[in-house]
């Protein structure tokens, strides 16, 4: 049976048999039993890891050890509200930190980075933080919610997201959008910051 670990660009996690291509941490959700109970952070440090770093290995879901989440992509990561490990993913999250200083001014630490991030992408009852936006300023990378189902934002397309990839794409909707990605990584993403895609986006 799948753990409870796969994120959802709305910020849900699920339990579903598909690959992610990267790996997340929000610290230790789940018990002894491997199975996520109410919270679904222990802190504001969201990050963003690759799945394979200098020959280390983890049992998923180990007891009293952070809980591993994974996602399709970074894309999908930075909609959940992570941004890149400045540990496994140094120059990205160099490069992200750049451009988020470039958006939003200097921080001090990337803890300052986290608490500043943490306040766009939740509310107090756990519920993601949405925004309005014209569907034409919404730069690549970012997903929106169309008929209430996410979809990835790529040049003048949008891809309809599934967990096991995405799916056939179409031009991008008229008009006002619901966007996913919080605000402040939107801004960071308008400025050039380019995540992983899956290769279903070929």
């Amino acid at each position: 049976m799948p753990l409870q670990n796969r994120v959802l660009p709305t910020g849900q996690i699920v339990a579903h048999p598909a690959r992610g291509t990267m790996m997340g941490n929000r610290g230790i959700l789940h018990d002894d039993a491997r199975r996520l109970g109410p919270a679904r952070w222990r802190h504001p440090h969201w990050i963003c890891c690759v799945l394979s770093f200098k020959g280390r290995h983890r049992q998923i879901m180990h007891p009293k050890r952070y809980t591993e989440l994974f996602f399709l992509d970074e894309a999908v990561a930075l909609a959940a509200g992570h941004r890149p490990c400045a540990e496994c993913r140094r120059a990205d999250y160099t490069r992200f930190r750049k451009l988020w200083e470039q958006a939003h001014g200097p921080v001090a630490t990337a803890a300052a980075l986290d608490r500043a991030l943490h306040r766009a992408r939740v509310t107090r009852d756990r519920q993601q933080v949405r925004h309005h936006a014209a569907a034409r300023d919404v730069p690549a990378g970012s997903f929106i919610a169309v008929n209430d189902q996410p979809h990835l934002v790529v040049s003048d397309c949008i891809f309809p997201f599934t967990l096991d990839g995405y799916g056939s794409p179409f031009i991008l909707p008229k008009g006002m959008t619901t966007v996913l990605t919080p605000a402040p990584l939107v801004a960071v993403l308008r400025l050039g910051y380019a995540p992983q895609l899956h290769p279903s986006t070929r």
